[in-house]
């Protein structure tokens, strides 16, 4: 009995004492609140669920109380009873007075204030403090830096105020220590690494992020693989998982890709079927990229479906629906392809939505689409459209997409673009053995007046030549696609690689347009004033007989057709040239000059091209003798192994290059890779160049012309450089005349920032 009483006892004297009272019926007379000094007490009474007159109900205390604390105004909050009055008691968070970062290097202050939700003259809470630590540290490690430490220091200040600040410890780049491979039979763990984007780290790689870690880089790394494998044949292939540890120091990740490969397959019977009235198949294999016995390609069979959508819809067929049925055999390890089309559903653009363009205007947009308001809706032309917005370089993105309309047979196109810095201030800087230093500055707003306009004012100067031009064009003249433009220019070229200076004055009027795609042609009428002053005393006399000024008006058209994939180092594609000049429309001077020229790259190993470059050219008088400022001068960078005007008629005595009506010049080149890391982008080649030039209106006893071949062999490398392109040729001449003028080293080098 006296057990029982004792745990009763024991019981009752553990319960709140809020309990107790609530049984014995106790009423709450009174709240008083205690602690508060900036908050008014009736705020904490608002936050209340309890009110003078009820009883002490322990349910409602406890939710009065919770409801406090989450206002996040207080750091601690008690309730007790003393007689019939409830007290509550608070602590009062500090209000902030100043936020800063300490130890931060690479980030500043303005990027780091901008991701913490706290701010000055709000009230400090440990909990938000910790949450934006762990906001500061997600921002470091986007950037790269997984060792780094962010810890919050609270400084206390007068008047409940305090000064928080962030401790940061940014540590080094978490780099990429290794690239691993599992499971890959056929392809070495560096012919993988060269197909991915992420890189392990070197000291080569100072300009470069991509050996640093990065999750969503990693996942755009899986996609790649599977295209590569894909590319190759294993149609089977997948990344089972992509593992990124940590090393122990917290300095770099060890990243492990784990592949299955599966089987290699070959292209079985490929064949096109149609439903489509009036198409024979047949007339579409040319344009079937894919082979029979051939190994498995994805991306053959992708080009393929673009290229009979362009074909099928040239042919008159709007609606189309291709689609490649794949007939799999795991026995003999081959892939049918039936490329069936079909009629698709009948649908027209109803509109085109453009928005993001806040300054470019609406009709720049729009005249680049190959598809307007009413058209039946062509895919193929939809992306083209899109690269052709791409190519105006006005939008850092266009984002191109074909919505629902009004009715199941009309669709809307929506474009958002965004617009980007089309204005140029560019310096530059160089060398050349040619021009010896080389500097220039520009201006440029491509854009002007959001009208697509193109505005440039641009000043050169070298060691032997100066230009200021300004020029201006419309690439929509009359609304027509057509451009049209002018140009105003003074050029000067000194006495450092001729017996005489030169000064071009003047300027031209220009109209260009495309054929085709790839077709361009271009119409120029120029109008310039030319003098040759400044001859040396000793210089040859037909030099000497040219002095003075004169006057040229005249036409020049140019030709152009151009597939080449790059324009510096370009690896496939031709480009054929065509340009013609005819002065004598006016003015002092008379005559027809011509020249025709091609090229051709093609690349018949990874990264080993070969190319091959022609040109030929003449200048006829009309009437009278031709000048010297009009004839050609070869050598230089024309054919490798002689000076500029190093080839072609000379004065004897006095070694002046006289220029030559008539001249060819020839390059066949082998380029490869040096085997260096890829970012560096540095190509090697060998390379022989053959070339001539000869012929005068008038000559003399002192002139030495022949119009023998000159054939020069050698090496070199071009580097893209982040500070411009660098080019660096030894060049030597195996096949020359004794007067012909030759050098080793060619070397040029230029930048913009």
């Amino acid at each position: 009995m006296l057990l029982v009483l004792c745990l009763v006892w024991g019981a009752a004297a553990a319960r709140p004492a809020l309990a107790q009272t609530d049984q014995s019926g106790g009423i709450i007379n009174e709240i008083r609140i205690e602690g508060t000094q900036r908050i008014e007490p009736e705020t904490v009474r608002s936050y209340m669920r309890i009110n003078p007159g009820d009883s002490f109900d322990p349910i409602r205390l406890d939710k009065s109380l919770k409801n406090i604390f989450s206002t996040g105004l207080f750091a601690d909050v008690t309730l007790r009873r003393e007689g019939d009055a409830l007290i509550v008691s608070v602590v009062e968070n500090p209000i902030i007075n100043r936020i800063a970062f300490e130890g931060n290097d690479q980030l500043d202050d303005d990027a780091l204030r901008a991701e913490v939700t706290l701010r000055p003259r709000i009230v400090f809470t440990r909990t938000k403090a910790q949450s934006d630590s762990q906001r500061l540290l997600e921002i470091y490690r986007r950037s790269g830096r997984y060792a780094a430490t962010v810890e919050p220091k609270v400084i206390q200040l007068p008047q409940n105020r305090v000064d928080l600040v962030f401790e940061i410890n940014e540590g080094p780049l978490t780099e990429i220590s290794a690239i691993n491979f599992i499971g890959n039979r056929e392809f070495s763990d560096s012919s993988l690494r060269d197909e991915i984007t992420t890189s392990e780290s070197a000291f080569w790689r100072i300009l470069s992020s991509t050996d640093t870690y990065d999750p969503d880089r990693l996942s755009f790394d899986r996609e790649l693989l599977r295209r590569f494998y894909l590319h190759e044949g294993y149609a089977d292939f997948r990344v089972t998982s992509v593992v990124a540890e940590l090393t122990p120091d917290r300095a770099g990740f060890i990243v492990t890709f784990t592949l299955e490969e599966g089987k290699r397959y070959k292209f079985g019977n490929i064949g096109v079927t149609t439903t489509l009235r009036n198409l024979d198949p047949e007339t579409l294999q040319e344009h079937v990229l894919a082979e029979e016995e051939e190994w498995y390609d994805a991306k053959a069979v992708e080009d393929t479906v673009s290229n009979l959508s362009e074909a099928v819809g040239n042919l008159g067929y709007a609606f189309v629906d291709i689609r490649p049925r794949a007939d799999s055999d795991p026995e003999a390890l081959t892939i049918g392809i039936n490329f069936e089309i079909k009629e698709g559903p009948k649908v027209f653009v109803e509109r085109i939505d453009i928005s993001g363009n806040n300054r470019t205007l609406d009709q720049v947009v729009r005249r680049e689409f190959r598809l307007v308001e009413g058209d039946a809706f062509n895919s193929a032309k939809l992306r083209r459209s899109r690269q052709r917005v791409q190519n105006l370089g006005f939008f850092s993105t266009v984002d191109v997409q074909n919505n629902a309309g009004s009715s199941a047979d009309k669709t809307v196109i929506s474009v958002e673009v965004e617009e980007q810095s089309t204005g140029d201030l560019s310096f530059g800087a160089g060398f050349s053995t040619d021009a010896g230093p080389v500097g220039n500055i520009s201006i440029r707003e491509r854009n002007l007046l959001g009208r697509g306009q193109d505005l440039r004012l641009g000043f050169t100067l070298s060691g032997s030549d100066s230009q200021l031009d300004l020029s201006f064009t419309e690439p929509y003249f009359l609304g027509r696609d057509l451009a049209a433009g002018f140009d105003a220019f003074r050029t000067t070229t000194n006495k450092r690689r001729r017996a005489f200076e030169l000064e071009r004055v003047g300027g031209s009027l220009r109209s260009g347009f495309n054929y085709t795609e790839n077709l361009r042609q271009v119409v120029r009428y120029t109008l310039e004033q030319n003098t040759i002053s400044n001859v040396d005393s000793d210089a040859s006399l037909l030099i000497q007989e040219e002095v003075g000024t004169f006057l040229e008006s005249g036409f020049s058209q140019e030709l152009t057709y151009d597939t080449r994939d790059s324009r510096f180092d370009p690896r496939e594609g031709i480009a054929l040239r065509l340009r013609n000049d005819i002065t004598g429309l006016g003015g002092d001077i008379r005559y027809l000059k011509s020249s025709v020229g091609g090229e051709y790259h093609y690349s018949f190993i990874e990264d080993w091209t070969i190319s091959a470059d022609v040109e030929v050219g003449n200048i006829i008088g009309l009437g009278q003798d031709t000048l010297i400022s009009d004839r050609h001068f070869v050598g230089g960078n024309n054919c490798r192994g002689f000076q500029f005007a190093g080839i072609g008629p000379r004065d004897g005595p006095t070694e002046d290059p006289l220029g030559a009506k008539q001249f060819y010049t020839g390059t066949l080149a082998l380029g490869f890779p040096l085997g260096l890391p890829e970012e560096f982008d540095i190509r090697g080649r060998i390379f022989t160049d053959v070339c001539s030039a000869w012929g005068l209106d008038r000559t003399n006893a002192n002139v030495l012309d022949e119009e023998t071949p000159r054939v020069s062999v050698g090496a070199g490398f071009s580097w893209q450089s982040p500070f411009g392109p660098i080019i660096i040729d030894l060049g030597y001449a195996v096949l020359k005349e004794d007067f012909d003028q030759t050098e080793l080293f060619s070397f040029s080098f230029g930048t913009q920032f």
